[in-house]
């Protein structure tokens, strides 16, 4: 037998792009299209909106955790950063200090300072591992949250900024329940098919084997501190667009927006859902949300104090860790494991004898 009959050659899908989608996005897909249609304004808009804003902070994480092998904690900097200069070059209750900028030029403008940011975070971040890198990231945030609180000429304080809306385009107020989500949801989708894409592009694949053998890429050619550092550049634009969402949702920003909390939030979110996939930051925000919003009245129902609402996200957190290195992607890898072995020999139902 010759060896093209041993190795024949591969067959190029010929399918569109329509087909090699897989059902269950299709499926996704639609139902999220229509859960306005019998959802409540509070679960469009606080439920879902609010996974989707924190769904895109924590997959900034995620692409540089899950693909770069580097964890960061000020992905919530860059968001609230963002959300800041919106605020500075558009248009806010405070009038001293917001400039009244047009919104196609403040929003291009404010991704743009972030993702400049982030790359000077970046250049000075993939110096360092390990926990080293955590403790860069931790004290960047904590610096940016203090200057905020301080700085009173340009972030205006403690008070930060308040009466920040979303342009009206179209005729359309966009910080209404339903045009929100669709808001949210739009830019969410986009993100996550970004992200999804570079991974699989040469510079995702190469960012990867940065990741898992950087001597070995940097024996290749490749420049592993300039791919590290475009990792950081490229996080910061889904970070950025979630911070500017997240300002709009809230009709305001302030150092609270941006402290420690939030930021160790972002990377609770990220661990819960699992950082091999992008879809594990939406699965965490969604999982987040849910506990953030009904613990105190679980508490409640079950007599204790309302005030304790952060131990029921402490507990679910440790709860996902314990059973799963991968949060609950882990956990579904290991279902689906567990669903193909026989139950007699405990081998992969379908490998070989």
């Amino acid at each position: 037998m010759s060896i093209a009959e041993n190795h024949p050659a591969q067959i190029p899908d010929q399918r569109n792009w329509v087909e090699r989608i897989p059902a269950p996005y299709w499926i996704g897909g639609v139902i999220l299209l229509i859960i306005p249609s019998f959802a409540s304004n509070f679960v469009m808009y606080q439920i879902f909106g609010w996974t989707f804003i924190l769904g895109m902070i924590a997959l900034s994480l995620m692409f540089l955790g899950g693909y770069g092998g580097m964890v960061s904690l000020a992905q919530m900097t860059f968001a609230g950063l963002a959300g800041y200069l919106v605020a500075i070059f558009g248009d806010s209750a405070i009038s001293e200090i917001s400039m009244g900028m047009p919104w196609w030029l403040t929003i291009p403008l404010a991704l743009l300072l972030t993702v400049i940011f982030a790359t000077a975070i970046g250049w000075l971040a993939v110096r360092t591992e390990g926990i080293y890198t955590i403790m860069i990231t931790l004290a960047i945030a904590a610096a940016f949250f203090y200057f905020t609180r301080q700085n009173y000429d340009l972030f205006n304080g403690f008070q930060g900024f308040n009466g920040v809306f979303p342009p009206e385009l179209f005729g359309v107020d966009w910080r209404s329940p339903r045009a929100f989500y669709y808001m949210s949801l739009f830019f969410a989708v986009l993100s996550y098919a970004s992200v999804l894409y570079i991974s699989r592009a040469p510079f995702g694949l190469a960012l990867q084997g940065v990741r898992d053998n950087p001597r070995r890429m940097a024996a290749l050619g490749y420049n592993v501190t300039a791919h590290r550092v475009a990792a950081y550049a490229l996080a910061a634009i889904p970070a950025g667009v979630g911070g500017i969402l997240l300002t709009w949702q809230s009709a305001q920003i302030s150092p609270g927006t941006v402290g420690i909390q939030a930021a160790i939030d972002i990377l609770v979110i990220a661990v819960i859902g699992g950082l091999s996939h992008p879809i594990g930051a939406f699965l965490g925000a969604f999982i987040y949300v849910l506990l953030k919003t009904f613990a105190i009245d679980v508490l409640i129902a079950l007599g204790l104090s309302g005030e304790r609402f952060q131990l029921l996200v402490g507990l679910g957190f440790l709860i996902i860790v314990l059973f799963s290195t991968d949060g609950l992607l882990g956990l579904w890898k290991r279902l689906k494991e567990s669903r193909n072995k026989d139950p007699l020999t405990g081998r992969d139902s379908g490998a070989p004898l």
